[in-house]
């Protein structure tokens, strides 16, 4: 009974995480059209460590020591400062939906990772469920791929699918710590990194000034930041990495549902055909548990 449980918070958990992130693309973009990448990432990211650093003394959390706060900062490093300094940067000319497409790679580089880091054996019906997904939002936004978009920002957007991935898989393999305070240490180090960065690139430190900035901006610190990371936390320490992964291909189709919503585009019938084929990837590759003979076991009769 108590699995029982436990997989229906993960569910719901999923589910959640899977509807508050597909927004993440639509406000991030709302950002990089006025800030500049590194400073509008940092302008994130400090505030809801912050935030979380308040949250984790109200509830007396412990704090995460030894080898468990070296993983939640080579955690923050790699999932907000390097991932997020790559998306910010790529998403100044990639659209939303091609960024969800291109980040819905992390599943295929954190099999990969697993695997090298030995967390994980290689298995094929996950493998050809991953390419199934790919395959399916690759279809659903083919039309959107623009020949004007720069290699470079395409490239950008590619290493960043890449340290997300690496990041969940680093943070597997170091002892576990409350999801919240990882959080908090892990955004610290990130927009750390973020704010050097906007220095050297020399970019201007300025707050927004449009109200669609600061919209985006709230909900990104709020729901994109503290809830969607406690949430990711918190399944990562249940579930394998490359579980977790899949999240990453069923963003896209939430994007779109909301920028469909926010800027009325039309939904058609190839979003249909490739959310089928998302469906049938993630259910092949993640839920699908093959029915095992069951085995007769041998009569043992007692000894006289």
């Amino acid at each position: 009974m108590k699995k029982v449980f436990m997989d229906h918070w993960l569910l719901i958990a999923f589910i959640f995480s899977v509807l508050l992130g597909g927004f993440n693309a639509i406000g991030v973009r709302f950002t990089v059209l006025e800030l500049p990448p590194y400073w509008g990432a940092a302008l994130r990211f400090a505030p809801a460590s912050m935030l979380l650093f308040l949250l984790a003394f109200y509830l007396k959390l412990p704090m995460p020591r030894g080898r468990a706060l070296l993983g939640a900062i080579m955690f923050g490093a790699l999932n907000f400062g390097g991932s997020y300094a790559f998306i910010y940067y790529g998403m100044e000319k990639v659209q939303p939906g091609m960024s969800m497409v291109i980040l819905a790679l992390v599943p295929l580089f954190t099999m990969t990772f697993a695997i090298t880091h030995r967390q994980e054996t290689f298995r094929w019906r996950a493998f050809i469920g991953t390419l199934l997904a790919i395959g399916g939002i690759a279809l659903v936004f083919q039309e959107q791929v623009s020949t004007n978009v720069p290699f470079i920002s395409l490239l950008s957007m590619i290493l960043g699918a890449a340290c997300i991935a690496e990041a969940g898989v680093i943070a597997k393999g170091f002892p576990k710590s409350h999801p919240i305070t990882t959080s908090a240490i892990g955004m610290a180090s990130g927009a750390t990194i973020l704010f050097l960065m906007s220095l050297i690139w020399h970019e201007n430190l300025a707050l927004p000034a449009r109200t669609n900035t600061w919209i985006a901006l709230i909900f990104l610190i709020l729901v994109g930041s503290c809830a969607i990371f406690i949430l990711f936390l918190y399944m990562l320490k249940r579930l394998p990495a490359s579980t977790m992964s899949y999240q990453f291909v069923l963003f896209p189709f939430v994007t779109l549902t909301a920028s469909a919503w926010i800027t009325h585009e039309t939904l058609n019938p190839i979003l249909l055909a490739g959310g089928a084929l998302v469906i049938i990837g993630v259910y092949f590759g993640v839920l699908f548990s093959p029915m095992k003979k069951k085995v007769e076991q041998p009569v043992v009769v007692p000894c006289e």
